[in-house]
C-alpha cells in the first residue's frame, strides 16, 4: 500500500467522509498519498456509497522497457504556502511525474474555504496549486492535465476566465499557445462546500532518484490536435510526455460544428470513442495503447449500451476503467470520455522543453 501515489474516492454523501477517513488512516498509518474527493449523483453498483480508484508506483519498470536500475524512490511534498491536509501529501513525485491533491479554494493562512464567489475560488485553487509546484521548482507549465470537478457546470465561463490567466505561464509556452489536456465535470457536493475543486498532473524531467538527471529537465512534452476531433480552447487533446500521453475529455459533438451529434446514448458513445481513436492514431498510436478509460455517464442504466459500444473500440485486453454517474455534462451531454495512452518509446530529450 505504501506503492499507492494517488487515491480517487467518489463518494454518495459528503458527511461520509468523516467515516471514510477512519478506515483510510488504518491502511495508510504513516505514509499519505495524494487524494482527490468528490461527491458523485450514482455509482455502477446498487447500494454502493463510495468507489475508490487508484495509480500505484511500479519502479522495475515494465516490458520492453528494460528495468530500472533498482526501486525509484517515491517523493513527497508539503509546503506551508498552499493548505496541508493531514490525511494526504500535497504531492507525490515518482519516476517522471508528480500527482497532486485535488486543491479546494482554501486560505492556506486560515485553512477556512474563502466566501467570494466562483473566480475568486479558482484563483485561490490554481494559486495552491502553483504554490505547490514552486515548492519543487516545477513551473505550472509543466502541468500535463488537470482535472476541473464544478458544482455547477454554469460557473465554467467565470472558471475559464481565470483559468487563462494561469495558463500559459511563461513566455515558451505563451508561444505555442500551451494548454494541459483537461476533463471538466459537474459534481453533486465538494469537501467544504467548495464550488470548484482542481487536481493536476505534472510533468517530472528530473525524474525522481536513482534515476539519472537529464539536462535542463529536458524531456519533451508533446502537445498535439487533429482537425478529425474536436479543438478546445481551453486544453489540448493530447499531451504526452515520457511514457504516457494524457488525452482530454471527448464529447458526443462534431468535429467542425461543435454540436451534439444526436441524442441517444449509443450514437453518443460511439461519437465519444472515434474522437478518442482519432487524436490517438494522430499521434501513431492505437486504442489497444490505452492503459485507463474515464466514463462519466448522466444515466448509469444505459452503461449496457455504453458497453456494447466499447466492447467494438476494446475487444481484447481492455484497459483499466473509471465509471461514475453525474448530474450534469458540458454541452448536456449523456456521456464523456477521457483516457491515458502508453507511449512505449517515451518522449524524446532536448535542450528545452515546455
Amino acid at each position: 500500500m505504501t506503492d499507492v501515489v494517488r487515491l480517487s474516492f467518489f463518494v454518495k454523501n459528503i458527511q461520509d467522509v468523516d467515516a471514510i477517513d477512519i478506515v483510510f488512516a488504518c491502511f495508510f498509518p504513516t505514509y499519505k498519498p495524494a487524494r482527490t474527493i468528490a461527491v458523485v449523483d450514482a455509482l455502477p453498483v446498487a447500494g454502493a456509497l463510495l468507489q475508490i480508484d487508484t495509480l500505484i508506483t511500479h519502479g522495475e519498470g515494465t516490458i520492453p522497457n528494460a528495468p530500472q536500475a533498482g526501486d525509484l524512490i517515491k517523493l513527497t511534498n508539503q509546503t506551508t504556502q498552499a493548505p496541508v491536509d493531514p490525511l494526504a501529501s500535497q504531492t507525490v513525485a515518482f519516476s517522471h511525474y508528480n500527482h497532486l491533491s485535488a486543491q479546494l479554494p482554501i486560505d492556506p493562512k486560515t485553512g477556512r474555504i474563502i466566501a467570494e464567489g466562483v473566480k475568486a475560488q479558482t484563483k485561490q485553487v490554481l494559486e495552491n496549486i502553483k504554490q505547490i509546484l514552486q515548492s519543487i521548482d516545477v513551473p505550472l507549465d509543466d502541468i500535463v492535465k488537470t482535472t476541473i470537478f464544478v458544482k455547477d457546470l454554469a460557473d465554467m465561463a467565470a472558471v475559464n476566465e481565470v483559468y487563462l490567466t494561469f495558463f500559459s505561464d511563461s513566455a515558451i509556452a505563451r508561444a505555442v499557445n500551451y494548454l494541459p489536456a483537461r476533463t471538466v465535470f459537474e459534481v453533486a457536493d465538494l469537501p467544504h462546500g467548495a464550488l470548484v475543486q482542481i487536481e493536476a498532473v505534472v510533468s517530472h524531467g528530473d525524474g525522481t532518484p536513482p534515476q539519472a538527471i537529464e539536462d535542463c529537465h529536458g524531456i519533451v512534452i508533446w502537445a498535439n490536435n487533429t482537425p478529425k476531433a474536436p479543438i478546445d480552447r481551453y486544453s489540448t487533446q493530447t499531451v504526452a510526455f515520457s511514457h504516457y500521453n494524457h488525452l482530454s475529455a471527448q464529447l458526443p459533438v462534431d468535429a467542425q460544428t461543435g454540436e451534439l451529434v444526436a441524442t441517444d446514448i449509443k450514437t453518443q458513445a460511439i461519437q465519444c470513442f472515434t474522437h478518442l481513436q482519432s487524436i490517438v492514431e494522430s499521434i501513431d498510436h492505437q486504442l489497444a495503447d490505452t492503459v485507463k478509460v474515464n466514463i462519466y455517464v448522466k444515466d448509469l442504466a444505459e452503461m449496457a449500451i455504453v458497453d456494447e459500444v466499447y466492447a467494438n473500440f476494446f475487444p481484447t485486453n481492455p484497459p483499466a476503467r473509471r465509471i461514475v454517474g453525474v448530474a450534469n455534462l458540458p454541452k448536456e451531454a449523456r456521456i464523456q470520455v477521457d483516457a491515458i495512452i502508453g507511449n512505449a518509446e517515451g518522449t524524446p530529450v532536448k535542450s528545452k522543453s515546455l
